[in-house]
Parts: structure tokens; sequence; C-alpha cells
């Protein structure tokens, strides 16, 4: 582990509680949590994307203010789920996001996580999927995506109005697609990121189980990532991250919270329609966190970890939670904070 982010999940809502009890609540509060990060020496500012749900949901805008707001961090998503989403549109906003924030962006993206509408990104306008779970629409716009951020003509110019031809998106970053993540459930998936050269982001879950701890599912699926980016021979060090919930505990409060914590263990489910292991929750003493952590294959092997916040909780919480992870856990773990560089896989 060399660096640690925070991923948001955007809750809000008007319950007894919540700091974040609208929209323009949570967005406003994220950006401070980015900033507080930041000059945290924490690497990452990541905001999850859902649809149809009092979470953050379009996500451009949100991290367009973050990257105004900061100097080092990066800022980025886990995931952008490309059901719902104009490939060419993303692939420009992307861009000119790159380009405004340094090469600061970290953009995942997928198929997405379950949504609370039934085939929702049909409402959206993206029809004929021949998959329930719309994945073929999700490959389908990534192939436009991807296209475009490398620079491949898209469109026919108008010969009345310049020279005849293929055209290109503007703007374009050169470095857009080193920063973009595949957020993979699978090791299949995994592998077929390696070989496109995407960056690797696995989350809390995999929609896998077979009856090993998830850590080591996950230590499964990076080395398959990592074999598969090799033998493909892309020139860069790729990057892999994965999502963990963390809590030290080193005062009262933490203890209210999260003193004893339900999450000791991982667990078996079904979500999509698929049996998953879900990962446990972390939450102890700082040295006996090292220890768990140290013992997590997965946690070792990636280069980044992010790490799931209460973000209803608010502002000040978050960042204590933030703090006493990089004081007194994420050092002894490899991290180097933000100001020693960008992150290298």
């Amino acid at each position: 582990m060399r660096a640690f982010g925070f991923l948001s999940f955007g809750h809000y809502s008007p319950v007894r509680g919540s700091q974040t009890r609208s929209a323009g609540d949570m967005l406003r509060q994220t950006v401070e949590i980015a900033e507080g990060a930041d000059e945290l020496g924490v690497n990452g500012a990541f905001v999850r994307v859902h649809h149809f749900a009092r979470q953050a949901a379009s996500p451009i805008p949100v991290l367009t203010a973050m990257a105004a707001r900061t100097r080092r961090i990066e800022v980025g998503t886990g995931v952008i789920d490309l059901r719902y989403e104009n490939p060419l549109y993303l692939a420009e906003e992307a861009a000119a996001l790159d380009l405004l924030s340094d090469g600061r962006l970290a953009l995942g993206v997928s198929r997405g996580s379950p949504e609370t509408a039934l085939r929702g990104y049909e409402a959206f306008g993206y029809t004929g999927s021949a998959d329930p779970r719309g994945a073929d629409i999700a490959r389908d716009h990534f192939e436009t995506f991807w296209r475009a951020i490398n620079g491949q003509t898209v469109a026919d110019a108008d010969p009345q109005t310049g020279p005849a031809g293929r055209l290109a998106i503007e703007p374009r970053s050169e470095t857009l697609p080193e920063h973009v993540w595949w957020g993979s459930g699978s090791r299949s998936s995994a592998e077929w990121a390696g070989k496109i050269g995407l960056n690797l982001m696995s989350s809390t879950l995999l929609t896998e189980a077979t009856g090993q701890p998830l850590h080591e599912l996950q230590s499964e699926q990076i080395q398959i990532f990592r074999d598969a980016w090799r033998e493909a021979g892309h020139a860069r060090a790729p990057r892999v991250s994965v999502s963990r919930s963390i809590f030290p505990i080193v005062d009262d409060r933490d203890r209210q919270y999260f003193g004893v914590s339900g999450g000791g263990r991982d667990q078996i489910g079904v979500i999509d329609n698929l049996q998953s292991t879900f990962g446990r929750t972390y939450a102890d003493e700082p040295d006996k966190l090292i220890e768990q952590l140290r013992q997590d294959s997965a946690v070792m092997n990636a280069d980044t970890v992010m790490l799931t916040i209460p973000n209803q909780i608010g502002v000040d919480y978050n960042l204590h939670v933030l703090e006493s992870f990089a004081k007194y856990v994420a050092p002894e773990l490899g991290w180097k904070p933000n100001w020693e560089g960008p992150v290298e896989g």
C-alpha cells in the first residue's frame, strides 16, 4: 500500500442524526472533505455514482469543484455506471477535467452496481440491451469512450464547413487514458482490464464466492490482472486499488460509533442475482488495525486503498477518521503522503 483515499457514497436524507439532509449539503460537504483530506496528505478523493437514489449521481461537477479547491489530491469516481452515459460527452468532460486538474483525475468506470430503478438506463435513452443487467450497453459505451479518448476519429466532417474527412473529439488530454480505471467485480473482468490497459479498481465485494476470504480472492484477481497486463506488453506500470471500511478507534466518539463492530468477518450474500463475497469492517485500536491489515493480502498488494466513509456523520468526523488513519496506521503499511509526489503503480 503506497496511497490511500476516501470513497464517499454521497448519501443524503432528512433523517435524525444526518448532517447531509439535502443534496446541496452532501455536495458541499464532499468538497470540504476533499479540501481537508488534501491538507492531511491523503492521496485520493473518490465518489460513488448511483441514479434514482438519494446519493451522489452526476460526478463531474463535484469532481471539478474538488479539483479547483485542492492542490495535490487525486479526484475520481468509484465508479461511473456506463449504462447511463453518453460515451462521447463523457470523453469530452473527462478530458476537460483531466486538463483542469493537471492530470489528477482517476476516473473509475464499469457496468456499475444494481440500481433502484428497473432498467433505469432505458429512461436515459439507452435501449436495446440483450442482457438483463445491461452489461452489453456498458461495454459498447466503454468501447466508444475508449476510442474517443485515445484520439480515434468518431464522426464525419461536414465538407461545407471545412476539409472532408473524419473528426476526433475535442478537447483531448494525452494523459487521460492512463487515468481510467475499470471497476472489476470478478477475476475474469480483471483479466480483460489488464489486456486493454486499464487500471484496476476492486471494491469491498466480489461477485464470486469460493469459500475463500475476500482478500485472498482479491489477491488472485490482482495477480490475474497484472499477468494479463504484462502479457499485453503495456509500457507503464498499472495502478490497483481496493476499497475497505476501516475505522481507527482512538477516542470515545470512535468507540461510540464503532467500538463494537459487527463486521469481524467476511459475509456471503447475493447481489444482482450473483452469489458474492462481502468484505469485513475493520474497527479497532491502531496497533491492532496495523496487524490486521498486514494480514490482508489485497491491501498489501494494491498501491491504493480507498476508505469508505460515513459521509452523513459530517465533515469534522470524517476528517478525524482520515487523520487518525494517516497518523497512526498508514505509515506502518508503506503510505507516502501526497506531498511526496503522484502515486505510481
